[in-house]
């Protein structure tokens, strides 16, 4: 069982439909002990980071999951999600996040592109030998819609994009079973939804 965490920040019902597509079963849920109880975990999120932070201190949801992560759950972060993984974020000040992926997210200097970053970009495979990107294409498409971005060290990054300057796409903890992807996997198309697989079948 595959527990969709509900913190009222995310796009719930599209990724339990991509889900519902591979034939995976899924929950969506605000209960801690549903996630406790699930074999993995997907937080999903579209908005702000502090807002996202506070929904998830105040329903103790925060450090249910932190405890399931450090006892070797996997987890997949998606979009605001997987940047509630990391250390801090500057967006609207700094707000301490999860801390399950060392480093912190800051704006995305686009060079002169437009902010938000919206739209398909492609993936550049870092560490080939991934599970989730274990047979993907070096190139492949994916959605973003973000305007800011992970600031990690490369050896956390399984993909990168490009978008005025190089943005980690796809992340991983250097020593838990947990990924974060900026981009919608569930949006993706056939590449989404074959990272979605590749997660469920851990």
């Amino acid at each position: 069982m595959i527990d969709i965490i509900d913190y009222k920040m995310g796009n719930l019902h599209s990724v339990k439909n991509a889900l519902d597509k591979l034939g995976y079963e899924s929950i969506i849920s605000s209960d801690a002990a549903d996630i406790k109880s699930a074999d993995k975990l997907i937080l999903p999120g579209v908005g702000a980071f502090p807002d996202a932070m506070a929904l998830l201190g105040e329903s103790g949801l925060a450090s249910e999951i932190e405890t399931e992560c450090k006892n070797g759950k996997p987890l997949l972060g998606i979009c605001l999600g997987m940047q509630l993984l990391f250390e801090k974020s500057y967006e609207f000040g700094c707000t301490d996040g999860l801390g399950l992926i060392p480093g912190e997210v800051i704006p995305i200097d686009g060079h002169g592109l437009k902010i938000p970053h919206i739209g398909w970009n492609s993936l550049s495979l870092l560490n080939p030998c991934d599970t989730l990107v274990k047979g993907m294409r070096d190139g492949e498409y994916v959605y973003f819609v973000h305007s800011y971005r992970a600031d990690t060290d490369k050896q956390n990054t399984v993909c990168s994009t490009f978008y005025g300057e190089e943005i980690p796409a796809l992340v991983k903890s250097p020593s838990l079973n947990v990924w974060g992807a900026q981009f919608h996997p569930e949006k993706s198309h056939d590449t989404g939804l074959a990272i979605l697989k590749r997660f469920a079948e851990q």
